[in-house]
């Protein structure tokens, strides 16, 4: 895994100090190596996380006459298999690198050559004879991939930081983003959390002409509405397990060892099984323990480690881990988030590193395919209360969701009706399943100052309604709720905030077998009683996994992957220093954004230990975050460049021209 940066267009006598800048803010992304190429119309750059071919994989790569030339970001897992074929068809090779075979399947099929691609993946290719810049991001958007148009020239990086040291963008917050943010969890792409800062969506590539965007296509898409209704559920869970282990199998390609995450649930534990299956022993494991025993799983990590005999290592987190990790956690993350849970994984992920390994498979995903999220339940039991609206089993169906929250439980039957009816009388609208979820979200804007309330129009869900493939509204509920987790939440908040920025803050790569597009796309295809049968989540999941795991660990009621939120900041009645000044009323005034008394109460109520539910904590921590993205990248941005500079790259590794 590694970082990519690179410019073209205009009068382009590109100095490579602009791109050594933009490089020096992504060397936690490639901490091994790093390489420029310019020929004066384009310019990429690269740092290099060494996994695969490790003395041979350097890039910026060409091809063998250096017309095509790539900076690449990712993995693709099918290498060997593409390498085999490409030769047979008479493409030499000089390395033994994933990467190469990108540049000769490109020669091969041109655009296309995405869909050939097991992998996951962010890359750049400068076709010097079509004189074309053409980038292109993964299917589930695993790898990020950020561009911005300015003054002629289009710029591209990993991360938003490297755009902001490289070119003269402007920096400025954008208030749809935030709007969007505190509606949905995340943006809408190409939306990020700053103007002019654009996101590549997943499964699309473009073509770059002379500094503008000549042309975007989408590629592919999840084949969710497509369900095949005569299958058994033994032969589901047979083909699942099929496919799962030769994703796994691939996954598992590296020159360096390979380890996993265990989180005690389902996902992880079936991903440490199969690793163990196929490689003949235990991967190293890893896990996320509190010292707040409501979150902790520990219990069930433990057995499960014993179980498959691994070598196992875990972090313990405090409050005050958690608070301190915070402001890096924004820093990579580079947009707000509205819950604390990416702070452990950032703390694991640096153990990860710590222990000698760069490697780590996980079992993101697991809940989008298979159909794990409570959200799923909920969407199947509202459109039934929709098509039988007097049943006398509706209360019963509604006390079932959301088990592990006690505030949840302790409300009246009337009160839980009250929440989930909202949009019943049209069970054919394409957010239904979701309408609950995010009019709760949108409750956090009550903190929003007059002047961001005034800049923000209605309709975050009415942007995201437009990217819904055609004939979405007809599908069943739990479909369409997946395809909304799949195509939103997943990318925009799951693979990004709590995966790859985090894991490579620390620069350690994270793989999933479940998000193999060959999983998701059998999983999609699956009768959808077979993921949820009655309300038992993951049934098919479960099948085939019978055997493999402990009973207790297979039999676990799901519990949802959580951290302590507004109590990681005023534990004990004190607050970091940051936690102080950013939530101050003169920093609250100076940004903007929030009104400083609405926020002042809440601060005080945080304090004595009395904030509650979802609201107090996720607009405390949305809050803190926002303050944190601004003191960071808007007002302090040009001393962490200069700092990134300073400490400089090592010695360059190609310069070619």
């Amino acid at each position: 895994m590694c970082g990519i940066a690179g410019i073209t267009g205009g009068n382009l006598a590109v100095g490579q100090e602009a791109l050594k800048s933009m490089l020096s803010m992504l060397r936690h992304r490639g901490p091994d190596d790093f390489g420029l190429y310019s020929d004066g119309r384009a310019a990429l750059g690269h740092t290099r996380l060494s996994i695969i071919d490790l003395e041979g994989g350097r890039q910026p790569m060409s091809n063998e006459d250096g017309s095509v030339w790539i900076s690449f970001n990712g993995e693709i897992f099918n290498y060997i298999e593409l390498k085999d074929e490409l030769a047979r068809k008479g493409h030499r090779f000089s390395t033994n690198s994933d990467t190469e075979v990108i540049i000769h399947l490109y020669e091969e099929l041109g655009d296309g050559c995405v869909t050939r691609l097991n992998g996951q993946f962010a890359f750049a290719i400068w076709d010097k004879n079509r004189s074309e810049l053409f980038i292109a991001r993964d299917r589930l958007g695993i790898r990020p991939l950020f561009y911005s148009s300015h003054a002629g020239r289009f710029y591209f990086a990993s991360e938003i930081k490297a755009l902001f040291a490289g070119g003269p963008l402007p920096r400025e917050i954008d208030p749809a983003a935030l709007n969007e943010i505190f509606t949905l969890w995340c943006s809408v792409p190409p939306r990020t959390a700053f103007k002019g800062i654009n996101e590549l969506p997943p499964a699309h590539w473009m073509k770059i002409k002379d500094g503008a965007i000549a042309s975007v296509e989408r590629y592919w898409d999840v084949p969710l509405g497509e369900e095949t209704r005569d299958m058994s559920i033994e032969e589901a869970a047979d083909g699942l397990f099929d496919i799962l282990s030769d994703s796994t199998r691939l996954q598992l390609r590296a020159d360096v060892p390979v380890g996993a995450y265990l989180s005690g649930g389902l996902d992880s534990s079936v991903t440490a099984a199969l690793i163990t299956k196929i490689s003949g022993a235990g991967p190293h494991t890893f896990s996320v323990a509190f010292e707040d025993r409501a979150y902790d799983e520990s219990g069930f990590q433990h057995e499960m480690a014993r179980h498959l005999g691994t070598e196992h290592h875990e972090i313990r987190c405090s409050y005050s881990d958690i608070s301190g990790v915070f402001p890096e956690v924004v820093w990579y993350a580079e947009k707000p988030v509205l819950r604390t849970a990416p702070a452990p994984l950032f703390i694991l992920s640096r153990l990860v590193r710590e222990t000698g390994l760069k490697v780590v498979l996980t079992g993101e995903g697991a809940d989008e395919a298979a159909g794990g999220y409570d959200i799923f339940k909920e969407a199947k039991i509202r459109e039934f209360w929709a098509r039988e609206p007097e049943s006398r089993l509706r209360p019963l169906l509604l006390k079932k969701l959301y088990p592990y929250l006690s505030a949840f439980q302790g409300q009246s039957d009337a009160y839980r009706e009250a929440f989930f009816n909202g949009g019943l009388s049209d069970v054919s609208d394409p957010l239904f399943s979701h309408r609950p979820r995010w009019q709760t979200t949108s409750r956090l804007k009550a903190f929003f100052s007059k002047d961001l309330l005034a800049e923000c129009t209605p309709g975050p869900e009415e942007r995201l309604k437009m990217l819904m493939p055609p004939g979405f509204g007809s599908w069943r509920a739990l479909a369409r709720a997946q395809y909304i987790e799949t195509a939103s939440l997943l990318p925009g908040y799951i693979l990004s905030s709590q995966g790859d920025r985090v894991l490579m803050g620390n620069s350690v790569e994270g793989r999933y077998p479940f998000l193999d597009h060959r999983v998701v796309e059998y999983c999609a295809r699956l009768p959808l009683r077979h993921k949820m049968r009655g309300l038992d989540e993951k049934h098919v999941l479960k099948r085939m996994a019978h055997g493999m795991l402990p009973a207790s660990i297979l039999k676990r009621t799901k519990q949802p992957y959580l951290a302590p939120d507004s109590k990681s900041f005023f534990a004990g009645g004190k607050s970091p220093d940051y936690v102080e000044e950013l939530l101050s009323e003169g920093s609250l005034k100076d940004s903007g954004y929030f009104d400083p008394v609405s926020v002042g109460l809440l601060v005080k109520k945080c304090r004595r230990g009395a904030a509650s539910g979802f609201r107090d904590n996720m607009a405390l921590v949305g809050i803190l975050s926002t303050q944190l993205l601004h003191e960071m990248f808007i007002a302090g941005f040009e001393n962490r460049a200069v700092a990134g500079r300073d400490a400089g790259l090592r010695a360059p590794a190609a310069a070619a021209s």
